[in-house]
């Protein structure tokens, strides 16, 4: 069940079909061709065929079976093993999802490994099965396919991440009081995860730009290409990331601001509630002697008296903004 699918191909044209991949790859090395043998989750076990036909490294395939590699390249004598984390922004959860796709590519083979839901290549066979000519350098042409189709699906990713930050960035100010720190923080963490496919993908691609080193380098202008295309989507999402970050601080700020309104609005009601509080104190006391406490009217003028003086400290906080 690990074996997707396999088959030899012969100037970009798929082959009739064999019994296993052993004797497709036997075909492709008489006959000039290539075997692209693609592989869903193996386990150790099932993946030990595979590295003897193909004479894999043993380190190589350690890593293609755990997976949970970043994205790197490594060179194994004429056998070079690649790792993509292609990703994909799921709209209806508004979550990066991202999985792992890892290649042995030698002269005259390539065997892909897929781990997670992200990075069918099932789409991409069919593309080079319809059009031949697109793998005119065999298993490099492939390798190329595969990494020009990881940015494009980035490409894909950011846009969904731009709209969903420029949604969070117009609600941070137009939205004041509400909390927004969850969310940011939730786009941060989506950003962060989007961050560790595409950096550490960045000096792979340049290496392949440079020379694609044990494989064919007439590719090497087209994967020069791909890394350009990576360049930009990696300048676009630090820019989104720093973004994140203003709207974050703005969203603390303005929580600080309704704090200390908060704090003003509390004084102000206080002040004016000390007043009379300090008159009713003053003549609260039990003391016999005391001006107009007899007084026929000292009711009402106490009352007025602490009337006016709250109505001018409210009319005071008013005017300074602080009510």
């Amino acid at each position: 069940g690990m074996v997707v699918d396999f088959a030899c191909y012969i100037n970009g044209m798929r082959q009739g079909a064999h019994h296993d991949f052993g004797e497709a790859f036997e075909h492709a090395r008489a006959s000039g061709g290539f075997v692209w043998v693609g592989l869903f989750e193996p386990t150790a076990d099932e993946f030990t065929t595979i590295a003897q036909t193909f004479d894999l490294h043993p380190l190589a395939v350690e890593d293609a079976v755990h997976a949970h590699q970043r994205p790197k390249m490594e060179p194994y004598g004429d056998i070079l093993f690649v790792v993509f984390k292609p990703a994909r922004y799921a709209g209806a959860t508004e979550v990066v999802e991202v999985g792992q796709v890892m290649a042995f590519v030698g002269r005259d083979f390539i065997v892909t490994v897929r781990h997670g839901k992200v990075g069918d290549l099932s789409g991409l066979r069919r593309q080079i099965e319809a059009d031949p000519k697109t793998v005119q350098w065999g298993p490099t042409s492939v390798l190329y396919l595969i990494a020009d189709a990881v940015v494009d699906d980035y490409a894909l990713v950011l846009s969904g991440l731009n709209s969903e930050i420029d949604a969070v960035e117009l609600n941070v100010f137009e939205e004041p009081r509400a909390g927004h720190a969850k969310q940011i923080f939730k786009l941060k963490r989506e950003v962060l995860e989007f961050r560790r496919a595409i950096d550490p993908l960045e000096p792979p691609l340049a290496t392949l730009s440079a020379s694609p080193g044990p494989i064919d380098d007439r590719a090497a202008e087209y994967f020069r290409d791909v890394h350009d295309h990576l360049l930009r989507i990696s300048e676009q999402l630090h820019s989104l990331d720093a973004l994140l970050d203003s709207a974050l601080h703005a969203n603390v700020a303005q929580v600080g601001m309704r704090q200390n309104e908060d704090m003003r609005k509390i004084s102000a009601w206080v002040a004016i509630l000390a007043v009379p509080t300090m008159i009713a104190g003053v003549y609260g006391m039990n003391f016999e002697n005391m001006p107009e406490l007899r007084w026929e009217y000292g009711y009402l003028v106490v009352v007025g008296v602490m009337g006016v003086l709250c109505f001018l400290l409210y009319r005071n906080f008013k005017r300074r903004q602080w009510l």
